[in-house]
């Protein structure tokens, strides 16, 4: 069967469907997904249950795999691979995570706005998330559409920010959160990377506002400043309008462009437990190192 598509939201996302994703994918169909990621930004795939190989063997048509973050941590892995990112309230040992867990503090950053992986270079190109299990309530996954942000702008301010560039940085969420118990080599592991505010999308040659939580400061800007411009635009980006929620059913993959889109988790009881496995590719794309 060939891709289906309906979408979802006025501006971007669709449903997927008439692709079996635990099979191995023919030329002619991957090249049919990157054409619906170029111009949606999120798919929704519904009842695709994946086990550990075939997320890895999905993911991997789609181009060289990255760990993100994991880099800068230390501890177990659940996972037979470590491609796999665990996104979880879920403890090596297979129990519920301590609420004051490093591991927790980590879902919870996931709750303010990013695109994976903007803080190293090469960054993040496609994230695909596989629910596994799901709490009672809450748990869903907000995408807001970058691109159109950008289209949204005032003329005066897409003058202003043309040749600005922030510095993107790996612990800057969870230390802003109050979690400050990283090593000295934990921080250095990714040091912080330049990115420009307004970027041009590989896929669709538009415009987008390159912003999230994970950028820190504006270059050649005063601190203050910079950071207050950098939550206006994170502001301007994740209004309604710009946005989608996703309501999981365990069996969901959805794969989203972090080159066009930002996500955020939402809150839920911490004590029930939610299991989704994230795979993301890299982007060959380039960027000014900081040190």
């Amino acid at each position: 069967m060939a891709l289906e598509l309906r979408p979802l939201h006025p501006l971007f996302v669709a449903e997927a469907a008439g692709v079996d994703l635990g099979r191995p994918l023919a030329p002619e169909t991957v090249r049919a997904i990157d054409a619906a990621m170029d111009r949606f930004g999120v798919l929704v795939f519904r009842d695709q249950p994946l086990d550990q190989d075939q997320q890895i063997a999905f993911a991997r048509c789609f181009g060289t795999l990255d760990i993100g973050l994991r880099r800068a941590t230390k501890g177990g892995h659940r996972f037979k691979y470590d491609e796999l990112i665990d996104i979880s309230n879920v403890a090596v040992d297979g129990d519920i995570a301590a609420r004051d867990s490093r591991r927790v503090a980590s879902m919870v950053a996931n709750q303010l706005w990013h695109s994976d992986s903007s803080f190293q270079c090469p960054a993040a190109k496609y994230s695909m998330l596989s629910a596994v299990a799901l709490p009672s309530w809450g748990g869903e996954t907000e995408y807001a559409d970058l691109r159109a942000a950008y289209d949204a702008l005032p003329a005066r301010l897409k003058a202003e920010l043309e040749e600005l560039e922030a510095e993107h940085y790996a612990l800057h969420s969870r230390m802003m959160l109050g979690t400050t118990d990283w090593s000295e080599e934990e921080k250095n592991v990714l040091p912080p990377v330049r990115w420009p505010i307004l970027r041009t999308h590989p896929g669709s040659k538009r415009k987008l506002l390159f912003v999230g939580i994970h950028a820190r400061e504006i270059i050649g800007w005063t601190l203050p400043e910079g950071r207050m411009m950098l939550a206006d635009l994170l502001e301007h980006a994740t209004q309604r309008q710009f946005v989608h929620r996703h309501e999981w059913r365990v069996g969901d993959l959805v794969m989203w462009d972090n080159r066009a889109t930002l996500h955020r988790g939402r809150r839920y009881d911490l004590g029930e437990r939610r299991e989704l496995r994230r795979t993301t590719t890299m982007a060959v794309e380039t960027a000014e190192a900081t040190a």
